[in-house]
């Protein structure tokens, strides 16, 4: 019986030897230039040579890619496609050769997903967090896309107990050195047992000898470590119809009646500016997560994350959810935004400039001159300027008509807000308000990151007003100014035409509110306390005179 064994191990190593000579020669008849034959010889196809009649099981990976198929012997003649473990089977009885290869390696280590990430993280664009990692630009919007706008890796440590990129460069340098296994275990600090595996398992197997490169060992390893999980949603179609109704189903009447509304096609991003949107029931994944738990008390499979569904709509290969749902999101963003991102403020703004570099005089109030500004919007972009002092609450009303051409005529691009409220209009009209007071009361003006006071620093050199700026979404940084356009809301309500309003009325406006007595002023009106400084000033001003 050992006998009849060895004869039939050996006749199989022999076909195995066989079917490699015949890939082998489909090689050089291949490079010789004649066509290839039909894939029943163990030769090569391409895609443009398709075989026909017994081969229409063949599907190339991609055009003009030449792939070496090994024939196989079966019941029903020769099979088209050789599996892995046949190929692997055919080179291990040549003792080492050409591996069949999982793809090709990435060229981005982890490293360079976690400073991508990192910078995402801080605000950074696609394209600034790519060259922050040493990659392309387009590298970075695919990753982005493709992970939803999340980091799909943890920024934890690796653990020392796997072997790290460091490593296997050292490990790869030695080698090269014709080094022992022991002798590089013994420098690397390492077993040998470990250093013999990782030379084994994460090898280079595209060429006809082993050799090891770090690069290609730390792709192995990483695509090795990967423990892909099927989403829940995925896995529970009842709990993935009750998420995708409540989500995007249809509203109805109060008789039942389904109301389609608009019909509104998918463009792969967020819907634009006054364009329709998709009606849906549209509950927040958050609402959506808490409500299961009264829906479904008894039933604990009916249980599910928020975040878990945000992925399941945003993120690549969780496709339990179609990506096109976010349209029905509130915000129907088609990409998260990282929260400092959304905190990101205008290219105008340094942060020298910023509210925490003003002066400590101004947030206690003591010394006068420092104000506060902002716009209060109304109908067809109509808006007025307030100016608040924090010291005394006087304020003033700066009136933006509309220019020349508004309403009638496209805007030229990159020329003047025709609304009146620009940049170029909000500069001269606080300048102009601001000049009337004496030096001692214009110290600071600070305004939120609004693109009004992009010429902030032509301000400051004709009426020498520094400027400060508030970070982005804290209005409470300037809560005397949101407080005074409370105020003035009685007189300017919302979704008025703020333009019909001469600078009489403004003023008139105006001088209402400083003649109300305040309480935060010992009930003096903000025009007595504005006086009662202007007078100081003057007697300060006269006692230096020589």
């Amino acid at each position: 019986m050992c006998g009849a064994k060895n004869t039939s191990q050996a006749s199989a190593s022999h076909r195995r030897l066989q079917s490699l000579h015949r890939w082998l020669e489909g090689l050089d008849h291949f490079e010789s230039g004649a066509s290839p034959r039909c894939v029943g010889d163990g030769d090569l196809v391409t895609r443009h040579d398709r075989p026909q009649g017994s081969c229409p099981s063949f599907r190339p990976r991609r055009a003009g890619r030449i792939q070496p198929v090994v024939a196989t012997h079966s019941n029903k003649g020769v099979a088209m496609q050789a599996t892995t473990r046949d190929k692997l089977r055919a080179i291990r009885a040549i003792r080492r050769g050409q591996i069949w290869s999982p793809g090709r390696p990435s060229v981005a280590r982890r490293a360079h997903q976690i400073r991508f990430w990192e910078a995402i993280a801080r605000g950074e664009t696609s394209e600034a967090a790519a060259i922050a990692a040493g990659l392309s630009q387009a590298v970075g919007t695919r990753w982005f896309r493709q992970a939803g706008g999340m980091p799909p890796i943890s920024f934890t440590p690796l653990s020392g107990r796997y072997l790290s990129f460091d490593e296997r460069e050292e490990i790869a340098i030695l080698y090269a050195q014709q080094m022992g296994v022991r002798e590089i275990a013994r420098r690397v600090g390492r077993a040998p047992s470990t250093i013999s595996r990782e030379l084994r398992r994460n090898a280079a197997t595209r060429s006809y000898r082993v050799e090891y490169r770090a690069t290609l060992a730390q792709w192995h390893a990483q695509r090795r470590a990967r423990r892909p999980k099927v989403p829940k949603l995925a896995a529970d179609d009842k709990l993935r119809e009750y998420v995708q109704d409540r989500l995007a189903g249809m509203i109805a009447r109060p008789d039942g009646r389904a109301v389609h509304g608009p019909t509104v096609r998918w463009i792969g991003r967020r819907h634009g500016r006054r364009k329709d949107r998709r009606w849906a029931k549209s509950w927040s994944p958050e609402q959506i997560a808490n409500r299961l738990r009264a829906d479904f008390a008894d039933d604990e499979s009916m249980r599910i994350s928020h975040e878990a569904i945000y992925q399941a709509l945003y993120v690549q290969g969780r496709g339990a959810l179609r990506r096109e749902l976010t349209a029905c999101l509130r915000t129907g963003r088609a990409l998260r935004v990282p929260r400092a991102r959304t905190r990101r403020g205008k290219t105008f703004v340094t942060p020298e400039l910023m509210v925490s570099e003003r002066p400590a005089e101004a947030s206690d109030r003591a010394v006068p001159g420092h104000w506060e500004g902002d716009l209060i919007l109304g109908l067809n972009s109509s808006a007025v300027g307030t100016l608040v002092e924090r010291t005394t609450r006087f304020t003033m009303l700066l009136r933006l008509p509309r220019m020349k051409g508004h309403g009638v005529e496209a805007r030229e691009k990159n020329g003047p807000a025709l609304a009146g409220h620009g940049a170029e209009a909000v500069r001269d009209a606080i300048a102009e308000a601001i000049t009337t007071l004496p030096m001692q009361l214009r110290r600071s003006l600070t305004w939120d990151q609004g693109a009004e006071m992009a010429q902030h620093a032509q301000l400051r050199i004709s009426t020498g007003l520094a400027v400060y700026f508030c970070d982005p979404q804290s209005p409470w940084q300037r809560g005397t100014n949101e407080n005074t356009n409370g105020l003035l809301r009685q007189y300017f309500p919302r979704g008025t035409d703020l333009s019909k309003h001469a600078a009489g009325d403004l003023d008139a406006v105006a001088a209402a509110l400083n003649g109300r007595p305040r309480k935060t002023l010992g009930w003096r009106t903000p025009a007595e306390a504005l006086d009662e400084l202007l007078h100081s000033v003057q007697q300060a001003t006269v006692a230096t005179t020589p």
